[in-house]
């Protein structure tokens, strides 16, 4: 797979997992496409390890959009925005 590949593959997977994980994915576009191509080459590394292979388009989407879910979740609590928790907000004195 070329560097095209890489980008579309990382599109779809990114593009997915931004619509799964609430909040904004950092980055516009761009961050899409490379949460989406970490996330592919994640997804397919940890289930390499327990050996499952996808063979087939839609088997390496699902790992790449399982993958990219994962890295985008991470980048959320990094930037501080845990999931399903709102800003505290100060009570009147």
């Amino acid at each position: 797979m070329g560097i095209l590949g890489a980008v579309i593959i990382g599109l779809i997977c990114g593009g997915i997992a931004s619509a799964l994980v609430p909040g904004k994915t950092p980055g516009g576009l761009l961050g899409v496409i490379l949460v989406g191509i970490v996330g592919s080459v994640l997804g397919k590394w940890v289930f390499g390890l327990v050996g499952f292979e996808a063979s087939w388009f839609v088997g390496s989407i699902l790992i790449g959009v399982a993958g990219a879910t994962v890295v985008l979740i991470a980048l959320n609590q990094i930037q501080g925005k845990a999931i399903g928790h709102s800003p505290r907000r100060r009570l009147p004195n």
